[in-house]
């Protein structure tokens, strides 16, 4: 059997991640992360927003933490605890000072794959504003997730580092 018989997932499926937060889950493609870690406290940063929590060491980065529930005012969540990681994302900014961020979740990330016919756009009430930092709620077959705006969340770190 040649190599052109054998075929892959079709090439609209993506593979993506399933994180959960306090108050929901995000829906990411699996390139945006780098790492999975577990909770250490962060040092903290003065004067930062409630939803920016410290930076923590990666690799020689000093990385900000974010809680995204707190960032979208979905969950007031208080900060890592038992069962709590880190993911390390992919800034996607395009700034070399910070090319990655770190966004607190409860429990590892789960792999899925997403197509087509697996992922609806949820779009609610046509008034429905989107929390902050949300590109869209959608539903991944029985999951309903928010796909984060990683570029705006990335201009929020941004610009509370630069405030704090």
């Amino acid at each position: 059997m040649s190599d052109a018989h054998v075929s892959a997932a079709p090439a609209h499926d993506i593979r993506g991640v399933l994180i959960t937060v306090a108050g929901g889950r995000l829906l990411l493609p699996n390139a945006t992360i780098a790492e999975v870690l577990s909770y250490a406290d962060p040092e903290p940063i003065a004067n930062a927003p409630a939803w920016l929590l410290g930076r923590i060491r990666w690799r020689g980065w000093q990385l900000p933490l974010v809680t995204f529930s707190r960032l979208s005012g979905i969950s007031s969540e208080a900060g890592g605890g038992l069962g709590s990681k880190v993911v390390v994302l992919k800034a996607l900014g395009g700034d070399a000072k910070t090319p990655f961020f770190a966004m607190l979740t409860q429990g590892f990330p789960r792999l899925v794959t997403v197509s087509r016919d697996t992922v609806v756009a949820d779009g609610g009430s046509d008034d429905e504003t989107l929390p902050d930092g949300v590109q869209a709620r959608v539903m991944l077959n029985e999951d309903s997730a928010l796909l984060p705006d990683l570029e705006k969340i990335e201009s929020m770190i941004g610009e509370a580092l630069k405030a704090a």
